[in-house]
């Protein structure tokens, strides 16, 4: 499964501690998310979508 969490967060502007901050997790949390190495929890991905404000179908899709 792949994702656009990094453009997402870059087109708000924030680092990857700035989006981890806000959804209580690691910096290295959202690198392995976004490197793909790692799938969060549902709980996680709602938080991921609340902060980057999409819904969670628009973060993740099937390559």
């Amino acid at each position: 499964m792949e994702n656009n969490i990094r453009e997402l967060r870059e087109s708000n502007g924030w680092s990857q501690g700035e989006l981890a901050e806000r959804c209580n997790v690691t910096r290295q949390t959202i690198n392995a998310i976004e490197n793909n190495k790692y799938d969060p929890t549902l709980q996680l991905a709602f938080r991921l979508a609340k902060a980057l404000k999409v819904k969670v179908d628009e973060l993740f899709y099937v390559d």
